[in-house]
């Protein structure tokens, strides 16, 4: 696999893939994957009825959860909605999914499952009956499951070659990821945020200019954290990235034309994969 590596030092930008893009794996005729069984680990009980009883459960085991958005296109098929939680301190949002079990067998829950669980999406999931939820701050994904009666299931990680890097700058850093987000809005824009984690906020670029994209912004703990994150990110044929990084944090660009314009305001560096 040809990886591009695109470095643009100081003042410039760094770029590596990541989930929030508008990209996928495979295409138009591609052949669809083994179905995927239910973990055995799942437990068949609880059951809920929709999403809202799952906020409601989640309310009744000590772990409020404020709906912050609903799925358009729940139907006959079940239902989905998004909904945010405090605990110690920290934000996080949690991201419901309830199937019909008249429309949805359990072996169907575990595709989606299945799907969810592997790079680059990689998501630590709650799990029991025809429901999962995406619970975006891992740590307390043991808490979300004694609420709700389910069983954890972890991403499953796939090796990451070492990667080289860039020379990353070792400033500017940032205390906040709101602080980010704030500069990332001068250079080209960050509308609609939405808050995942103390350290990990979505918001979406180029409003005002009528090229709206997504980005992910995040903070990390060590350079051995930011790396990783950014190797991970072009680690996956046929999924190109554009970050730009510099100090503690990372950007994710959906639109990947804008690294060299949010390094530039940055100081930062783009990492980027072409996806080939």
């Amino acid at each position: 696999m040809k990886r591009v590596i695109s470095v643009f030092v100081a003042g410039m930008a760094m770029a590596v893939l990541a989930a929030c893009g508008n990209t996928t794996q495979g295409g138009t005729g591609s052949s669809p994957g083994p179905s995927a069984t239910m973990p055995g680990n799942v437990p068949t009980k609880p059951e809920y009825a929709d999403a809202d009883a799952v906020v409601e459960a989640l309310e009744a085991g000590g772990v409020p959860c404020k709906v912050t958005r609903r799925s358009q296109g729940s139907g006959r098929g079940g239902s989905s909605l998004g909904c945010a939680s405090v605990i110690d301190g920290t934000k996080f949002e949690n991201d419901i999914h309830v199937l019909n079990p008249e429309v949805f067998d359990r072996d169907d829950v575990g595709d989606s499952i299945a799907s969810r669980r592997k790079p680059p999406s990689s998501q630590t999931l709650v799990a029991a009956g025809h429901w999962f939820v995406w619970v975006t701050e891992p740590r307390f994904a043991n808490r979300v499951a004694a609420a709700l009666g389910g069983v954890v299931l972890p991403p499953e990680k796939a090796e990451i070659p070492d990667y080289p890097l860039p020379d990353i700058p070792r400033t500017p850093r940032y205390r906040t990821v709101g602080a980010l987000a704030d500069d990332l809005a001068a250079a080209v824009g960050c509308d609609d945020r939405k808050q995942r984690s103390d350290t990990v906020l979505t918001c979406t670029t180029g409003k005002d200019t009528g090229s709206p994209n997504c980005a992910t912004l995040a903070l990390h703990a060590s350079d051995a954290d930011r790396n990783a994150v950014l190797r991970e990110a072009i680690a996956y044929k046929g999924v190109p990235a554009t970050l730009v990084t510099a100090g503690n944090w990372t950007v994710n660009l959906c639109d990947y034309d804008l690294g060299s314009r949010v390094a530039d305001t940055l100081h930062g560096t783009v990492v980027s994969y072409d996806g080939g």
